[in-house]
């Protein structure tokens, strides 16, 4: 006699087994799909307002450049309206073997740098973790008391310092005499405390290669960290009194605020990038320090003097990324989207606006930028276009590097731009004025 109940209970284990079997099914391709390499969208220049025609002579520009030996090799991307609507490399890796340059060439970012540092400080004002109006003294105590040079002869006044040894060799400057002695000078208090916000907006008088840099001549060590580092920096002295003038910080003063950000979020700096914006942006080739199965991707250059950071354990705030178009592309997308990009949201959309917003008021213009331009948290900002030396249009913000690298993003017209090259040129203009005039639709 056949047993029922047997049968019975064999079939229900078998179908709970097969829809175990889905169930996990389901979870191993969901979590897949969590770690799987995200793009973002491609689209036709014409299906987001633009004309391919008018968009195609980045092309002919591009070639002229490198016809001529300008440039020897470019990665471009242009995104508007959430889409990729040109993304091309031109030019060689090299030239013994001509061989074409990938679009996935990493490029040396230098002070491009600068705005991923801005975006994770801004994600700890967003947090309450920091302040902008916080005195850097809270942080890191040596700060408290630093004073600024002031020159005691009217020749000195607003005296520039340069460098010396510059370019006599691989890593010369980085070590002794890297400016000329200062002569007749003296100390005095400062009128305030120095801030997060004057570090942020470059109006701190920190490291910007006037007579307290020359004073304090700093140099990293080999085997330099942000918290060995930043003690030494708070000795200072100042070029100026903080708040008073826009003076660009190209190599420390932004890693102040890498040490704040470790120091207030319990994480090193590159932890924090890592976790907060590389990761959730898919940001897969961004590097301080490039895995050595990725070197080949990186081009050699004939002219390089070395790394300016030799320590391979210091994570500057400033400069020192290796990155790609691709990556940058959906850095620009994220903040062009306020905040947001995959499903991840890194910052909310009033923290974004905070960071684009002009914070010194004519300072930029008077300084580097240029009538029409002002300056944000570690980017600058188009202004008045009619006024700037740059045909991006009004509230456009953003950043380069001295290598050449160029990124922005155009919330008015729902554009970012990423240029990726090794020596600057005055290219990155012309390609701008290209893409707003390939715009036919807003």
């Amino acid at each position: 006699m056949v047993d029922v109940t047997f049968i019975t209970s064999l079939a229900m284990h078998k179908l709970f087994t097969q829809k175990l079997s889905i169930i996990v099914a389901c979870f191993i391709v969901a979590s897949c799909s969590t770690s799987a390499t995200r793009e973002l969208a491609l689209g036709t220049p014409e299906s987001v307002g633009m004309s391919s025609e008018r968009l195609s002579k980045l092309d002919d520009v591009i070639q002229e450049y490198l016809d001529d030996g300008r440039v020897q090799g470019v990665v471009v991307g242009v995104t508007r309206r959430n889409k990729v609507i040109y993304y091309k490399a031109h030019g060689i890796t090299e030239p013994v073997t001509k061989t074409p340059l990938p679009k996935d060439t990493f490029f040396a970012m230098a002070s491009s740098t600068k705005p991923i540092l801005g975006v994770a400080a801004m994600m700890l004002i967003e947090e309450g973790l920091i302040s902008p109006d916080d005195p850097v003294e809270k942080y890191i105590t040596e700060f408290k008391g630093i004073q600024v040079a002031v020159p005691t002869s009217a020749g000195n006044k607003n005296a520039s310092y340069k460098k010396k040894n510059k370019n006599k060799g691989k890593n010369k400057g980085k070590g002794k005499g890297r400016y000329e002695k200062p002569a007749d000078y003296k100390l005095v208090d400062v009128n305030r405390p120095l801030t997060i916000g004057d570090l942020l907006t470059h109006t701190a008088g920190l490291e910007t290669g006037g007579l307290g840099s020359a004073v304090a001549d700093l140099r990293r060590g080999p085997e330099e960290t942000l918290a060995t580092f930043a003690p030494r920096v708070a000795k200072g002295p100042l070029d100026f009194q903080p708040g008073t003038r826009w003076a660009y910080s190209g190599t420390v003063g932004l890693d102040i605020v890498a040490r704040i950000i470790e120091i207030a979020s319990g994480t090193p700096f590159n932890e924090f990038v890592r976790t907060r914006i590389f990761e959730p942006l898919d940001m897969k080739d961004t590097y301080w320090n490039l895995p050595e199965n990725k070197l080949d991707r990186l081009p050699v250059n004939p002219n390089d003097k070395g790394r300016f950071i030799e320590s391979p354990y210091y994570y500057s705030g400033s400069l020192g990324l290796l990155s790609t178009a691709r990556d940058y592309m959906h850095f620009e997308q994220m903040l062009l989207n306020k905040g947001t990009l995959f499903g991840h949201q890194l910052l909310k959309p009033e923290s974004v606006e905070m960071m684009s917003t002009n914070k010194v008021g004519s300072l930029f213009g008077a300084g580097k930028g240029g009538s029409g331009m002002g300056f944000g948290y570690t980017v600058g900002i188009t202004l008045d276009p009619e006024k700037s030396r740059d045909p991006r249009p009004t509230g456009a913000f953003g950043w380069g590097g001295a290598a050449g690298t160029i990124s922005w993003t155009a919330p008015a017209e729902d554009l970012t731009f990423v240029y990726m090259v090794r020596g600057p040129t005055d290219l990155p203009r012309k390609l701008t004025k290209v893409v707003m005039d390939a715009i036919i639709e807003n």
